[in-house]
């Protein structure tokens, strides 16, 4: 893959009507009423809530690839990333992708819970999560997905998500902008001939990544559990490749990690649509460190609370309100953070924080902590440091 190329390739492609955190179904659909010109859209069915689910179809080549996106309905930035690569493979005059639709027929779900895209939750309209209803197939998404992996039978699937901004890359104050994972197949988490052809590809899009956001790729835990889907696909010996999107500093609408996403999806297609991935490389899949969980959105170092020093851990909850996410600053641990991260902190110079509850407060029975918050979210506000609202540095 030619580094220079994707960014690129990029900016030339990235779909300018999408953007920020809130995707669903009604900023997609004149996308996919532009595409159906070009490559072939069905209509796979309906979700618990009567919203249409569609299969997109691109290439005739004999390796067959299927990807699937926001499964969870707030995970959205891959589903940008999908239409950046799907505008540059639908450029005729591209010789690489002409070469990708020669070798490989891509099969692309963009939305699989569209009612969790629309209430920007994690769960569908059942209150469901379809990541782990694989087995069962309670909900009319699930049997969506598990009729289209067995009527394709997909030589590779493509698992995509996102990922909060507690995750770091391993222990340290880096960030995990992209993780991957080949997920187990069994409780044992075997090292299978399927898992090693994930992983080959993976160790690929790593590679590359490396020059774009050195040390920030992270590798997902693969513990085991036969309700996900991409366990359940490893089971069935289909090598998966699971993508979490994560942070990247000050991208809470999470653009730049969206470009990493469009260079990882470039990456490993062409790797598939360019070899017979065998899996014999498959080793370089645990340099990869694996994630921890080091950040916290916000840190105020070194403040009293009740005569002693401490740091404060705050962290934003995603809420939609008047068609936008608010990013709402939430109190979530007062303790010594040392080995913990903000991605942005605060140096609090050994500012007494009161449990003061004003008189107002008082008419309401309040637990010392929301009090606490309360006073903070003051303090904080005054200082101008943030609001209810995410602000950009």
């Amino acid at each position: 893959m030619d580094i220079d190329k994707l960014s690129h390739w990029f900016n030339i492609y990235k779909e300018p009507s999408l953007s920020g955190r809130y995707i669903h179904l009604e900023h997609i659909t004149p996308l996919l009423n532009s595409l159906s010109k070009k490559v072939e859209i069905a209509l796979l069915g309906t979700s618990e809530n009567n919203a249409p689910i569609h299969l997109i179809k691109l290439g005739n080549g004999p390796k067959k690839l299927l990807f699937w996106s926001q499964m969870h309905g707030n995970e959205s930035t891959t589903t940008k990333a999908v239409f950046d690569f799907l505008n540059m493979l639908t450029d005729s005059s591209n010789e690489l992708s002409e070469r990708i639709l020669a070798s490989c027929t891509l099969y692309i779900i963009p939305i699989l819970s569209p009612d969790g895209a629309k209430a920007y939750t994690r769960l569908n309209y059942n209150q469901v999560d379809l990541n782990r209803d694989a087995q069962n197939k309670t909900q009319k998404e699930s049997v969506i997905l598990s009729d289209v992996i067995r009527d394709i039978k997909p030589d590779y699937a493509f698992n995509l998500h996102g990922q909060r901004t507690i995750f770091s890359v391993g222990d340290t104050n880096i960030p995990a902008t992209v993780s991957f994972l080949s997920p187990a197949g069994d409780k044992e988490r075997t090292i299978t001939p399927c898992r090693k052809v994930a992983m080959e590809i993976i160790a690929e899009m790593n590679s590359v990544l490396q020059h774009h956001i050195p040390n920030g790729v992270g590798r997902y835990d693969d513990g085991f559990n036969i309700n996900c889907v991409g366990d359940t696909l490893s089971d069935m010996g289909i090598p998966t490749i699971l993508f979490e999107a994560g942070h990247y500093k000050e991208d809470y609408d999470r653009e730049k990690t969206r470009s990493y996403i469009f260079y990882a999806l470039m990456t490993g297609v062409k790797y598939i649509s360019d070899k017979n991935v065998t899996g014999d490389q498959y080793e370089e899949y645990f340099d990869i460190p694996e994630n921890g969980k080091c950040f916290f959105d916000i840190i105020i170092r070194d403040v009293v609370v009740d005569n002693k020093n401490v740091d404060i851990a705050v962290q934003y909850t995603e809420e939609l309100s008047e068609n936008h996410i608010k990013f709402i600053p939430k109190i979530v641990k007062i303790a010594d953070l040392r080995k913990f991260y903000g991605h942005r902190e605060i140096v609090g110079k050994k500012r007494v924080i009161s449990r003061y509850i004003s008189s107002e407060i008082d008419r309401v029975q309040i637990v010392p902590e929301i009090a606490l918050e309360r006073e903070l979210l003051k303090f904080l506000l005054k200082d101008e440091l943030f609001s209810t609202e995410l602000r950009k540095s």
